[in-house]
């Protein structure tokens, strides 16, 4: 089915140069001079690249449905994170590369969401934010204040690696942002 501009919404996904797209953001913008035109924030499901795009008003797309699949994380397997689908049960291995960047936050129990374009998985998303306790980082010292610097790195439960201001310690649970990979609060427990 085609669609054109006028029918964006946010979290569509269509079919441009071969490859399927999710539109993040749109503006419809009208010039007092000149033709409209829809300034877009694209995400290529199958890298997670994002790009600005701009198209003329009226300009036409394939649809591309996406289904949205929801799992439940359960644990790793060497190189493979093990999937359960929480209608089916079955149980699903996904190469580590293949899930991409937010395997790094996954914990056991945690729901993800799988995108599929008709027969080809395009990608996993997890939620957002999450909450994981630090199990690695440098003491903090008398001085090191919260805007003194950029931080130091920690290691979260997980294995991911992220900068945190100096304040947070070992045992700590903190609030990320899984796609920005920022640390945002301290949780209190």
């Amino acid at each position: 089915m085609a669609i054109d501009t006028s029918d964006f919404k946010t979290g569509i996904a269509i079919y441009m140069d071969g490859e399927v797209y999710q539109i993040i953001d749109f503006q419809h913008v009208k010039p007092g001079k000149g033709p409209a035109f829809v300034r877009t924030k694209l995400r290529k499901l199958k890298t997670g690249a994002t790009l600005e795009k701009t198209f003329r008003s009226g300009e036409k797309f394939d649809d591309a449905y996406m289904e949205k699949i929801n799992y439940q994380y359960l644990y790793r397997q060497g190189d493979e994170l093990i999937l359960m689908d929480l209608d089916s049960y079955e149980q699903i291995p996904v190469k580590e590369d293949v899930f991409g960047e937010g395997a790094k936050f996954l914990k056991e129990e945690m729901e993800v969401v799988a995108l599929r374009v008709g027969n080809e998985m395009m990608g996993y998303d997890v939620p957002q934010f999450v909450e994981l306790e630090v199990v690695q980082t440098d003491p903090s010292f008398k001085g090191d204040t919260v805007t003194g610097g950029s931080g130091k790195p920690a290691t979260l439960e997980t294995g991911a690696i992220i900068n945190v201001p100096f304040f947070v310690n070992e045992g700590d649970v903190v609030k990320v942002d899984t796609r920005s990979r920022e640390y945002l609060e301290r949780v209190k427990k």
